[in-house]
């Protein structure tokens, strides 16, 4: 049986120092991390975002970049709540998501706000990173289907483009976000991008409602499964409309790498998980040999699946929210 598999990277000035967090490598390294991945059958590369240190080169740039490289692989861009507006955030994803032909998702982050939003929340506990997360992916998921693809008419005897009746502002009056909507461009050959979230600082109920793709780390991931379920239950939906994937550190070259495809697999069956992040270590030519030894102990290799939701076990288009 195949597992998914998403590596986790980060792009931009190599830290040799750094301990935590995924690998960060040039963009020329992610090059040619991205060309094993597609080959071995990597369903997604996250790219890490590290926020105001300058360190790391903007999410979506890198993903757009590689995606024009190789493609048959997805791309999730990590944003934080923090710094970023939600319609502007929207904009780039569904962008990025059109480029890739439906293979591009967004791991978005809990985090703090800012002035903008800080403001906009006067009256409201404006700290409160998961209810922040919450709004904020409701937001996303409401404008990603504000231009739906029925839309695009392109009768050109009647001289109509788009059925604007069909196109829809939000106006969305929440504790933390203003936002009327709609987007200028038509929804995703996927319904709409893959929405990912961290278990940690936002538990399964404040995930449950908007996530695709759940990632719990190693050490959590015993009973994430049943927490999940019930999480889905309580929100209307199923356990089936959602990937959980198991975080693990993708393993240096060697007797250990060999050994951690069997592990992750028997981990993943044994903890009920969709599938895996692999965490990269090391420089470029590391990442590429683990990849080259785990990822086969996983994955059914073929043709690329025709969207990221497919490549990651997920109904083709999703469903519309509410």
């Amino acid at each position: 049986m195949s597992t998914a598999v998403q590596l986790a990277l980060a792009v931009g000035v190599p830290d040799p120092h750094r301990a935590d967090g995924p690998a960060v490598v040039s963009l020329a390294g992610a090059r040619t991390i991205a060309a094993v991945a597609r080959q071995v059958g990597v369903a997604a590369i996250r790219i890490a975002d590290g926020g105001p240190t300058g360190r790391t080169l903007d999410p979506t740039v890198v993903a757009a970049y590689l995606a024009g490289v190789h493609d048959g692989v997805g791309y999730v861009a990590e944003i934080p709540t923090t710094r970023h507006a939600p319609y502007n955030v929207a904009r780039r994803v569904l962008s990025l998501d059109r480029a890739t032909a439906g293979r591009a998702g967004i791991a978005l982050r809990a985090g703090q706000g800012d002035e903008v939003s800080e403001a906009a929340a006067a009256g409201h506990d404006a700290t409160d990173p998961a209810r922040r997360w919450a709004e904020y992916v409701q937001v996303l998921t409401r404008l990603w289907e504000s231009f739906p693809q029925a839309a695009l008419v392109g009768d050109q005897q009647a001289g109509i483009v788009v059925d604007t009746a069909l196109v829809k502002p939000i106006n969305h009056e929440g504790a933390y976000y203003r936002v009327a909507g709609p987007l200028d461009g038509p929804s995703s050959r996927q319904g709409r991008p893959v929405v990912v979230a961290d278990l940690g600082t936002l538990d399964a109920a404040a995930v449950a409602e908007h996530a695709d793709v759940v990632v719990v780390d190693r050490w959590r991931a015993a009973g994430a499964d049943a927490a999940l379920t019930d999480a889905l239950r309580r929100a209307g939906r199923s356990r089936h409309d959602v990937a959980l994937l198991g975080r693990a550190e993708l393993a240096r070259p060697g007797p250990a790498a060999v050994a951690l495809g069997d592990e992750l697999r028997a981990w993943a069956a044994e903890q009920r998980l969709d599938g895996v992040e692999l965490l990269a270590r090391g420089g470029t030519e590391q990442v590429v040999s683990a990849l080259r030894t785990v990822v086969p102990r996983l994955v059914q290799t073929g043709a690329p699946p025709p969207t990221l939701r497919a490549a990651l076990g997920l109904a083709e288009v999703a469903a519309v929210l509410a």
